[in-house]
């Protein structure tokens, strides 16, 4: 689930900043799928159709912002093999708190899309914004004032919005 610096390899400096900020949503998406494979088998019934759902919809936006990336000259990051979950997830509490800091963690990456890009990929990334801030609210069981921008707020909770980290690449949490 990291949401690092996504820049594509050396040699691409002069990047515009929707294709950085379609970069750096694209990460988004990658360790959205990856957080949603984790938590998935944590939860039945209902929350685990709701699981699927946003799964397969991570999936659905990871490719077209891959082709969005392409579109702008890039070449689009990769998912990395592992990612360090912010916390453990053993249980269905676990994996509902994990979900709504996916989504935020992805809304705030629309975030900066939506204010770097313009035309029809500054509309998707509102689009996208937008679902990530519903399904954040349904896992929360509640909304926030500014969805992709809580955890850019001053004296948000680093240990709630922290970005998770490769694994391997900075270490474990």
């Amino acid at each position: 689930m990291s949401i690092r610096n996504a820049r594509p390899p050396a040699g691409d400096d002069a990047d515009s900043p929707a294709l950085t900020a379609a970069q750096a949503a694209l990460a988004a998406e990658h360790a959205a799928v990856y957080g949603y494979g984790a938590l998935g088998g944590r939860l039945d019934g209902k929350r685990r159709s709701e699981a699927s759902a946003a799964f397969d919809g991570h999936r659905a936006s990871r490719d077209a912002l891959a082709r969005a990336v392409r579109d702008l000259g890039g070449r689009p990051v990769a998912s990395d093999a592992a990612y360090a979950l912010p916390f453990a997830v053993a249980d269905a509490p676990s994996a509902v708190r994990l979900a709504a800091v996916l989504e935020d963690r992805v809304a705030g990456a629309y975030a900066d899309l939506v204010r770097a890009a313009e035309g029809p990929l500054r509309g998707r990334a509102a689009g996208a914004l937008r679902e990530a801030a519903v399904r954040s609210a349904r896992w929360r069981g509640g909304n926030v004032a500014f969805p992709g921008l809580a955890e850019r707020a001053a004296g948000a909770d680093p240990a709630a919005t922290a970005p998770v980290e490769a694994a391997g690449a900075g270490g474990t949490r």
